[in-house]
């Protein structure tokens, strides 16, 4: 049986990412308020914890135009996805 990790023990931590919660709500259009929030659907909820995500871990894409190895003379685009994490 695997056990739950994400539980916050720093105060000021846990304060954080209320704030960041609440940041990434208004981003998205979700109108979150202070405690309880069960009376929002769960596509408004998994779009703001889908926005988080998305500010914590950015993806970074490179791309470039390169000849092509199997066709001479043919050029093609390589785009190289890069995930960040600190």
């Amino acid at each position: 049986m695997s056990s739950n990790n994400n539980q916050i023990n720093v105060p000021q931590a846990k304060e954080a990412m209320e704030r960041f919660k609440m940041e990434c709500a208004n981003e998205v259009g979700v109108n979150l308020k202070q405690g309880y929030n069960g009376d929002i659907s769960a596509r408004e909820a998994g779009s703001v914890g889908g926005q988080m995500v998305k500010k914590m871990l950015p993806v970074r894409n490179k791309s470039y135009i390169r000849n092509n190895r199997n066709v001479e003379g043919h050029r093609q685009e390589v785009t190289y996805q890069v995930r960040v994490t600190y």
